[in-house]
């Protein structure tokens, strides 16, 4: 059973369009099906946090435009819970706005707060850790990231230096983190994985309410005094109108540059639970069954000749025959076909019309 004070604050204002033709502007990759399961990788998110968070504790912060396929796709949360961004400021401004509401209703609340369009293949482990390290948040002060165990030297994500030389004496698998660091070079990501003490930064923190309200006071506070100051009106009908005029306002920031890089208590825990953040074709086919030529298959109806390393997309097609690719993205979506080597899907906005 969870905890009646465990939260769940899922980031849903992302505006990416990698997955073209299935996701646009007005419909993101967080609210499309793009595992070919029956769930957007939004309720993907939400599915996986069954047993740590309640309904009635969860929070999703999205783009204004986007609140209604929210409302729509997660009806289990309370409207009330889906608060909307008038516009773009990053993670920063985000996780402040949410923290404070949180704060207003449960001021013991004990946080999870995650990004809704990354894949988790092992569910299991991945509820394993969240719940220990939220068991170590509400007993201390600390701040805690997830850090997954690197598969290969990405040069797309930003790293985590932990320190192994101690781990926590509340829990062997949590560690200090010595630093953060940028997207790296190639090189630079092969010296990282050949340490061992470097861990893909998968944006996913763990703190308690008055831990990460206190690290905005400090570390951010013109951030900070923006939402503080509208503690009267949350959850009244002036709450949408303020934040409409004030929200932006704020410092366009993520949270690792205005709290995480800064915070002294700060900790993370590795992990190793099939982790993908599905940023391009190329990673959505390694999250996905192969056959024994290498190729991925989302839909019904495909059949490939001589065809290898390929990823086919086509849910909505009757029949769909393929001969002759070696990696190549093969994808439809209301109309709009996309074929193009998987080498240069780099390219895609620019002939998509999506720019």
């Amino acid at each position: 059973m969870a905890q009646k004070n465990n939260h769940l604050v899922i980031m849903a204002g992302g505006v990416g369009s990698r997955f073209w033709p299935m996701s646009t502007p007005d419909c993101p990759k967080q609210f499309i099906d793009v595992l070919g399961v029956g769930r957007s990788l939004l309720q993907l998110t939400l599915d996986r946090f069954a047993g740590i968070c309640n309904p009635e504790n969860v929070w999703v912060v999205t783009n204004k435009k986007y609140a209604d396929i929210v409302r729509r796709q997660l009806p289990e949360v309370p409207a009330e819970n889906v608060l909307c961004e008038p516009c773009r400021r990053n993670t920063a401004p985000c996780i402040c706005y949410v923290s404070w509401r949180i704060k207003a209703k449960d001021p013991k609340a004990n946080v999870v707060v995650t990004p809704s369009d990354h894949v988790v293949m092992n569910t299991q482990e991945f509820r394993r850790v969240v719940e220990q390290c939220m068991k170590f948040t509400g007993e201390t002060d600390a701040i805690i990231t997830l850090g997954m165990k690197p598969t290969r030297p990405e040069t797309g994500y930003g790293y985590i230096q932990a320190d192994l030389s101690t781990s926590s004496p509340r829990n062997k698998e949590i560690f200090r983190v010595d630093s953060f660091r940028e997207k790296p070079d190639h090189a630079t990501a092969l010296q990282y994985i050949r340490n061992k003490s470097y861990f893909w930064n998968a944006g996913i923190f763990i703190w308690s309410v008055s831990t990460i309200v206190n690290a905005f006071r400090m570390y951010s506070p013109a951030i900070n005094k923006v939402f503080e100051n509208l503690l009267p009106i949350y959850g009244t009908p002036q709450e949408q109108e303020e934040i409409d005029k004030r929200f932006p306002q704020c410092e366009n920031i993520s949270v690792d540059y205005a709290i995480m890089e800064k915070a002294e208590e700060i900790f993370v825990c590795p992990a190793d639970f099939g982790w993908s953040d599905l940023g391009t074709w190329g990673s959505l086919m390694m999250q996905t069954k192969r056959d024994l030529y290498g190729n991925s298959i989302i839909g019904e109806n495909v059949y490939l000749f001589d065809t290898h390393n390929c990823i086919v997309h086509t849910q909505n097609q009757q029949r769909v025959v393929v001969q002759g690719l070696d990696g190549y993205i093969i994808a439809e979506q209301d109309g709009k076909l996309l074929i193009c080597k998987l080498a240069e899907e780099q390219r895609i906005k620019q002939f998509s019309g999506e720019e």
